[in-house]
Formats: C-alpha cells, sequence, structure tokens
C-alpha cells in the first residue's frame, strides 16, 4: 500500500516543523516572556514583603504608642486620686472644724443658759425665802402673839431650808 509507505515520510516532515515550532515558542515565551514575569512575580514579591515589613513597623509603633498612652493614663489616675483624697482630708478639715466650732458655740449656748436657769433658781430661792420668811413672821405673831423681827424669821426660815 502506497499510503503506508509514504508514512514516514510525511511523519518525518511533521516532526521535524514541531520541533522547529516548539523550538520557536521556547525562545520566545522561555528567553521572552519568561523573565519579564519571573521579573514581575519577584518585584509583587519584594511589594508584599516591604508592606509586611511595614506593617510590621506600624504594629510596634502603635504598640510602643499605646503603652505610652497606658502609661500616661495611669499616672494620671494616680494625679487625680491624689487629688481626690486631698479634696477629701481638705473637706474632712473643714468639716471637722465647722463641727468643733458649732460645738463650741452648743457648749457656749448650754453655759449661759444653765447659768441663766442658776441665777432664775437664786432668785426664785431667794423670792421663797422672803415669803417664807414674811409668812413665818406673821404666822408666829397671829399663832403666839409674839413679835418676831424679819432677820430672826429669815435665819429660822433659812435653817429649815438647809437641814430640810
Amino acid at each position: 500500500m502506497p499510503q503506508i509507505s509514504q508514512l514516514a515520510a510525511v511523519y518525518a516532515s511533521q516532526i521535524f516543523w514541531l520541533l522547529l515550532t516548539f523550538g520557536i515558542v521556547f525562545f520566545v515565551v522561555g528567553r521572552g516572556m519568561l523573565p519579564k514575569v519571573q521579573k514581575t512575580i519577584d518585584s509583587r514579591d519584594k511589594s508584599i514583603a516591604d508592606d509586611l515589613a511595614a506593617a510590621s513597623r506600624a504594629r510596634d509603633e502603635a504598640d510602643k504608642a499605646e503603652e505610652a498612652w497606658r502609661q500616661r493614663d495611669h499616672a494620671n489616675r494616680e494625679k487625680a486620686q491624689a487629688l481626690v483624697a486631698e479634696a477629701r482630708s481638705r473637706a474632712a478639715k473643714a468639716t471637722e472644724a465647722t463641727l468643733r466650732a458649732a460645738h463650741e458655740e452648743q457648749a457656749a449656748k448650754v453655759a449661759a443658759g444653765e447659768a441663766e436657769v442658776r441665777a432664775a433658781t437664786d432668785r426664785a430661792l431667794a423670792e421663797i425665802e422672803a415669803v417664807a420668811a414674811e409668812a413665818a413672821q406673821e404666822i408666829v405673831s397671829r399663832v403666839s402673839g409674839a413679835s418676831v423681827s424679819l432677820d430672826e424669821a429669815k435665819g429660822a426660815v433659812k435653817a429649815a431650808m438647809t437641814h430640810g
């Protein structure tokens, strides 16, 4: 069969053109385009690494800023607590002074009231003694008909009031 005998010649030609085409594609793609693609990949990898490094630096800076903020916040809290403690202390002292002044004022008023009561009691006792002395003088003169002086009646009333 003649078709079978031509097979070797046809395949040899097709294999030649196949190898030539693959060779051209290899040199065009492998030598021309592949370095550009590899360069783009390397550039992209470098860009990603740089972005990761920048993100790491930014995170470190943020951590430092947060720590500084926490220290300032802690210091401010301590200052605020010291101010509150000082204000409480001043308020306690002011309250204590006000209470002491009020207590002293009340004690003075009580002492003045007690003095007034003692004076009123002394006046009342003096009046009672005077009335009792006059009554005793009159009773003695009515009952016994004897005349008793006012001084004697006062002495007798004092003695009776003292001894009960």
